[in-house]
This record gives structure tokens, C-alpha cells and sequence, in this order.
């Protein structure tokens, strides 16, 4: 573990009863969201929805936003927001009415007030229908069990390779056109995924599952690149360094933010399995996964190095919100795990970081991005579009 340097006064006190109340301002932010035509409106900087019609048919929803905000208000159920059972509930409808293709199966990555705009089938969006699932599962929703049984058998008969044991990526709508793209990050959340249903139904297979992504992902791969996350793969599962990529879901080369929510996943895989002998090589894991990413990519003006090249150095220098809210949560996985006090060193200053420049004091929610200034800025997400790695921060330590 290493000391960050300081680039802001840590003045706050940053305990349960700030992250309590900072995660009902964010819930009731996103609250507005809420789309009476189903679904969620995308939410500009001031939390009026963003104009997004591209066929004069409503505003666009995007599986993992529709997926992403049942999970966190179910965190919200948790700490009894008002509004958390009725957005679950409003969100589960929609992936049912709104996402589901009813003849081919699976779930559509974009639909709108007209019906589908984006029939891939993506395992990435699949990955988080049964994150939702388990959470909705989690505060008790009638159809939870319904939705987990709607996508696990897309999983395992769609996606799911034995071998290496892992998820392939994208197909069309009818299942045709094989990926040729075999990815990291759908396999990262189908893990958080899998977690998060077996601590609802209790069904080994999930930790199975999630085992055998883990150990393909992380004990052989990133162990064997001095605990780099490989990100890309060939279609026979050889880890691609020349891919090009998107900046958005896919960007080139490595990411270190990937390498340090890897590392709280699989410290709650191993919690989850009961600490099972199996999973001892996590904890080992963990600790270097998220040293190496903090050494490596953490800037001197804060904030980390949205990616890397293969040889460590930083490739973009984009600062986004995500990988210091995981950052935060892994710290307080470490410290759960190790029982070591070093772990939660750099609480402070993440959470300083993030309340000086990600955190609209204004209009509450949070700024994706900031810019070498440390100003907001619009580049790659428009508007503020998330809820759920600000939530994972804001419930580390609440446990």
C-alpha cells in the first residue's frame, strides 16, 4: 500500500453518519429520473431530463441504466429512502415490458418509447439484468426470482464457455453472428453479479460460476502480467494487446480502475464462499491488484489515469468518478479482510477528491469527469449518468 500524496486539505469527516446522509442526496438526485413512460431519463448536470430522441420516440434507455438504477435503489431500500421500493418496482416492470425480447429472448442494450434501438445482446447489459435481479431479490420484489431465472438461462445457454469458464461478448438479436470479441469487463460484473445472487438464493452454481471467471481472470491472467487486468481477448481467449477499442465501454490497453474494483470483487467472493481454502489466493490477489493500480495510476493533480499502456505508462489521463469511488470501497474490502488499519491509509484523500471535485454541492449528484483543472466536464458521459459506483462508495463501511 502506498501513501498518496495530498492534493487537497482532508478537513471532513468523512464517517457513516456523511455517507448516510450524502447517499440520500444522491438517491433523491436520481429520483427524478424516473420516466412515467417506463424506464429513466438520462439526467443533464441540474437534474432535468436530457434531451435524447434520436427517432422522435422518447428518450433512449440503456439496459445497464435501467439494470444500474434497481440495484442502488435497493441499497436505497436499505437505508430506507421513500422512493427506493417504488423505483425498483418501476424499474423491474421496464426490463420485463421495455428490454425483453419476447421472441428471441434475452434483453435488448436500448430501447425507447417505440421499441427497440439496439437489439445486441450483450453480455455486458446481461451481466447486470441479474445484478438487478439479486438486489431486487435482496428487499423482497415479487418478480426477482422470475427475472433471475429469464437471464441465467440466457447465460448459461447463450454466453457461458466452459472453457476457459467465462462469458463471450455480443451477438445480434436472433443469436446469429458469433462475437469474435471476447472481453474482460463483462466477466468482471458478471462476477459481481454472481456474488450478489447467491446471497440471495443461496445456489452454489452462481459461486461456481463466478469462481471459474475469477480464477481465468485474475489468478492465471493478471497474476501472469505482474497483476494487470488484461482487458481484451482474441476469440480463442489470448489476451489482444493491439486492440483499438471504444473509449466508452472497450478503451485500449489497460484500466487500472478494472484492476481495483477486481480487487473488492473477488475479497467478497471469498467472503461469500465462506472463506473456503480455495479462494485463500484471493486476499493475495487483491492486495496487489489494487497496490499496483494506486502506484501506477494515481496522478499528481489526483484523480486516476483513465487507462494505461502495456508498458505501465499512462496512454489517457482522463479523470472520471468511477475509479475513485472503487477505490473506496476496495480500501474498506481490504481492511475487512486483512484486518490491517494500513488498508484505509488513503480513505481521507479519495473521499477528499471526490467531495472537492466529483460531488455537485449545488445540484446534488455527481460529475462524471473533471478536467486537468479539476473543472466538470462533458466528454465522454453527458450530464451526470450514474448512481452506482457512487453508491458502492457511499455504502463501503456501512456493513
Amino acid at each position: 500500500m502506498i501513501a498518496l500524496p495530498l492534493t487537497e486539505d482532508a478537513v471532513t469527516d468523512y464517517g457513516p453518519g456523511w455517507k448516510r446522509n450524502e447517499a440520500k442526496k444522491l438517491l433523491d438526485f436520481h429520483a427524478r429520473a424516473l420516466n412515467a413512460k417506463g424506464g429513466f431519463y438520462k439526467l443533464a448536470a441540474d437534474g432535468s431530463p436530457l434531451a435524447d430522441d434520436p427517432r422522435g420516440q422518447g428518450n433512449t434507455r440503456e439496459l445497464h441504466e435501467t439494470t444500474r438504477m434497481i440495484h442502488s435503489y435497493a441499497q436505497g431500500a436499505q437505508l430506507n429512502h421513500p422512493a427506493a421500493h417504488q423505483i425498483v418496482d418501476h424499474g423491474m416492470k421496464f426490463l420485463f415490458d421495455g428490454h425483453l425480447d419476447p421472441v428471441n429472448g434475452g434483453f435488448w442494450w436500448s430501447v425507447d418509447d417505440a421499441g427497440p434501438i439496439d437489439t445486441k445482446k450483450q453480455a455486458y447489459g446481461h451481466a447486470f439484468v441479474l445484478l438487478a435481479a439479486a438486489s431486487a431479490g435482496s428487499v423482497g420484489h415479487p418478480d426477482a426470482a422470475r427475472l433471475r431465472e429469464t437471464v441465467m438461462t440466457v447465460l448459461r445457454s447463450r454466453f457461458w464457455e466452459n472453457d476457459p469458464g467465462a462469458v463471450s461478448d455480443t451477438f445480434d438479436e436472433d443469436w446469429t453472428n458469433p462475437p469474435a470479441y471476447r472481453g474482460g469487463n463483462a466477466n468482471m460484473h458478471l462476477t459481481e453479479a454472481l456474488i450478489a445472487a447467491h446471497r440471495t438464493w443461496s445456489d452454489p452454481a452462481d459461486l461456481d460460476m463466478a469462481r471459474a471467471i475469477a480464477r481465468f481472470m485474475i489468478d492465471q491472467h493478471a497474476r501472469a502480467e505482474g497483476w494487470v487486468v488484461p482487458e481484451h481477448f482474441t476469440p480463442d481467449w489470448k489476451v489482444d494487446r493491439d486492440f483499438e477499442g471504444d473509449p466508452m465501454f472497450r478503451p485500449p490497453g489497460t484500466t487500472p480502475g478494472h484492476a481495483i474494483e477486481w480487487a473488492r470483487l473477488v475479497l467478497e467472493l471469498r467472503e461469500t464462499g465462506g472463506m473456503d481454502p480455495q479462494d485463500d489466493w484471493m486476499v493475495e490477489a487483491a492486495s496487489a491488484l489494487f497496490s499496483r493500480a494506486m502506484r501506477d495510476a494515481w496522478l499528481p493533480e489526483g484523480g486516476f489515469a483513465y487507462t494505461l499502456d502495456w508498458n505501465g505508462n499512462i496512454d489517457n489521463r482522463r479523470r472520471l468518478w468511477w475509479p475513485v469511488a472503487e477505490a473506496v470501497a476496495t480500501s474498506h474490502a481490504l481492511h475487512r479482510a486483512t484486518g490491517d488499519d494500513v488498508w484505509l491509509g488513503n480513505i481521507d484523500e479519495l473521499w477528499t477528491h471526490l467531495d472537492a471535485h466529483h460531488i455537485d454541492h449545488e445540484h446534488g449528484g455527481w460529475y462524471a469527469e473533471i478536467d486537468a483543472s479539476g473543472r466538470p466536464v462533458e466528454t465522454l458521459f453527458p450530464g451526470k449518468p450514474d448512481i452506482y459506483h457512487a453508491m458502492t462508495a457511499l455504502s463501503a463501511g456501512l456493513e
